[in-house]
């Protein structure tokens, strides 16, 4: 009897030690979630001014008018001669590109028709409808100082911006300048030639078109330059840019997506104020130099890199193409302390030889977003000191994370701290349906730790879903309703993410990729990492094809060798074998020089799976799994018959 009473007593510092251990594992990040919290709450205050600030102001002087167009007169005032922009040999202080986009701004407001009051100009030499107030505006420009002066100018003068990805042509280019609306076109010289087919096309919708620059001797396209720099570089009036709502529409991006054509996403005004906390957020100061090579006519270039570096009123390093032999010596040359990055950016750097130039920088910090853990440890093994922030967010999204503790593959935090300030939720997922999983009264179900779940965050005013120009059809699937409540309504961002027990969030995977093997969830970026840690390997990229005969989808994986090394197929059946489940084993291989990226990066995972795994129809080598006999073979045309009638087993 008095053991018993006594076996409380003696489990009672087992209990404390637990409880402890429990409590210190959830306690041990609250100081790096308390300090985010305070920086979003702060950065939040001070948006908000602004955003009163530029609705208070004067409607009839410079300083009214949208967010944008505020914040750079600011700049131009406070910071006058601070280096804005370096583009190559040109740098532009922040007076200097309030100038030049002035100058853009009334060149448009020409072109409005709106001539009264605006000072001296050039005559209207292309007969062409006026443009409307509110009209869409395309630019087909690559990243250059060029694009950011037209892109203010046009903000300053009420009209919409529309970033067209500079690859397009043909048909795709047509569909993403009519989806939008757009009534005129801004285009870069040197894409002439290439859009010589398109022209009748582009003159049939009425369009207005320009060109940057003296080059355009074609009929009917106007030097827009010329045309600028007759203008004055006075300040436009605040109330022609000034929106109704901070709601409305001031700006559109297309996006990729996986299948289909580009849509053309609405950017609000509240976005783009939201927008220039980005780099506060990040712990980016004033005096910070930043290093951008991405593309603008993408949200990471255009919204995160430049609008973020104005919100800061940083330096930024505008680069038209990213060149991984050349960018350490950019940093040494500008000081570069921050580095914006696609997670493909890192691994080119990490892929390339030593040199003097990466010793001896400055860069402190690196912000960007779809970094593997693999790259991010090489990363700072060989270039550190620098601090890495992963961050997660969509174009079109209500939603961002931010990795501030600098946890190795982490895209963020799942503190409820963070979700206070950035509320969202994991959610059970199915993707044989494609749907999520819902219990007996219709609500969907949260994930538990450890546990792929769907990422969805509640739409609210402070946290708006525009959706896409054109019928509402195009974001079908992208809201949710009665998720947790009759009546709630939650955008679905369309990723996997996992939620550890420490409450770091982790990329699993596109909901589109993720596919089903033998009755079991194949997550291709789980795959795809663990084949990363074959030396001889440079680049993976996995992805489901379908095989006659066979449910669901098989795994393949597109590899790039690590020269001079070559392709060990005994090791790598070894190491799939040791390092992932036998229904995660890639069924084929196919062998590349080099693997197909989108201009972002992006691995293009929907034209692989379309190509297949057919001998006869793909010249690099292929290879099928054996795993009767233990080994990868090379995939022969008699092995491809072999497969399709059924003789031989995957």
């Amino acid at each position: 009897m008095a053991a018993l009473l006594l076996l409380p007593l003696l489990l009672l510092p087992l209990l404390l030690l637990v409880w402890k251990l429990h409590l210190g594992r959830r306690l041990r990040w609250f100081a790096a979630d308390f300090a985010f919290a305070l920086r979003a709450l702060r950065c939040k205050r001070a948006l908000r001014k602004r955003a009163l600030a530029a609705a208070a102001a004067d409607p009839g002087g410079p300083e009214g008018g949208c967010s944008l167009a505020w914040r750079l007169a600011q700049l131009a005032r406070e910071r006058p001669a601070h280096v804005f922009l370096i583009h190559g040999a040109r740098r532009f202080s922040y007076a200097e590109a309030e100038r030049e986009s002035n100058r853009a701004a009334r060149a448009f407001l020409r072109a409005r028709g709106r001539d009264a009051g605006l000072g001296g100009g050039a005559e209207d030499e292309q007969a062409a409808a006026p443009l409307a107030p509110g009209a869409t505006v395309a630019l087909l420009l690559p990243a250059c100082p060029e694009f950011l002066w037209l892109w203010f100018g046009l903000a300053k003068a009420g009209l919409r911006t529309a970033f067209v990805p500079a690859a397009l042509r043909r048909g795709p280019l047509l569909h993403c300048l009519r989806s939008c609306g757009a009534r005129a076109l801004v285009l870069a010289p040197e894409f002439l030639e290439s859009l010589e087919p398109d022209l009748p096309a582009l003159r049939a919708m009425g369009l207005r078109l320009w060109a940057v620059g003296p080059e355009a001797h074609r009929v009917g396209i106007s030097d827009f330059l010329a045309e600028a720099s007759a203008e004055v570089d006075e300040p436009v009036p605040g109330y022609l840019s000034a929106p109704q709502s901070i709601m409305d529409t001031c700006l559109y991006i297309f996006t990729s997506g996986t299948t289909g054509l580009p849509k053309a996403a609405r950017i609000s005004h509240l976005k783009v104020l939201q927008c220039q906390g980005f780099y506060q957020l990040c712990g980016a100061l004033p005096e910070d130099v930043i290093y951008l090579a991405l593309p603008l006519y993408h949200m990471s270039g255009s919204l995160l890199g430049i609008v973020g570096c104005l919100g800061i009123g940083a330096t930024v390093v505008l680069k038209s193409k990213f060149s991984a032999g050349q960018f350490w010596e950019d940093c040494q040359q500008h000081s570069v302390t921050v580095f914006q990055y696609i997670g493909e950016l890192c691994r080119y750097l990490v892929n390339q030889p030593p040199s003097k130039a990466e010793r001896g920088h400055k860069v402190r910090l690196a912000v960007g977003s779809g970094l593997r853990p693999d790259t991010w440890e090489r990363f700072v093994r060989r270039f550190g000191p620098v601090q890495v922030l992963e961050t997660y967010g969509l174009t079109e999204g209500n939603i961002a994370t931010f990795n501030y503790t600098g946890e190795l593959g982490a895209v963020g935090r799942a503190s409820w701290l963070y979700k206070h300030v950035f509320p969202f939720s994991l959610i059970r997922y199915d993707v044989t349906t494609g749907k999520p999983i819902r219990d007996a009264q219709g609500h969907c179900v949260a994930t538990c730790p450890g546990e792929p779940g769907l990422l969805v965050a509640p739409v609210s005013q402070q946290s708006p879903f525009l959706g896409y120009a054109g019928g509402p059809e195009l974001a079908l699937g992208k809201l949710l309703k009665n998720v947790f409540r009759p009546g709630d309504v939650f955008f679905n961002t369309g990723d996997l993410l996992v939620c550890d027990d420490q409450g770091f969030l982790r990329f699993h995977d596109r909901t589109g990729d993720t596919f089903r093997w033998k009755g079991e969830n194949v997550a291709t970026t789980e795959v795809a990492e663990a084949l990363e840690g074959l030396d001889f390997l440079q680049e993976v990229n996995v992805y489901g094809v379908t095989v006659p005969g066979h449910e669901g989808r098989a795994g393949m994986a597109a590899l790039v060798l690590r020269a001079p090394q070559p392709l060990d197929l005994a090791q790598l059946y070894a190491h799939v074998s040791e390092n992932l489940p036998p229904y995660a084993w890639p069924r084929f291989l196919r062998l590349q020089e080099s693997l197909a990226t989108t201009e972002t990066f992006k691995q293009q995972k929907m034209r692989m799976t379309k190509e297949g795994f057919n001998p006869n129809a793909l010249s690099d080598p292929l290879y099928i799994l054996d795993q009767a006999g233990g080994a990868y073979l090379p995939l022969t045309p008699a092995r491809y018959r072999a497969l399709l009638a059924g003789e031989l087993r995957i």
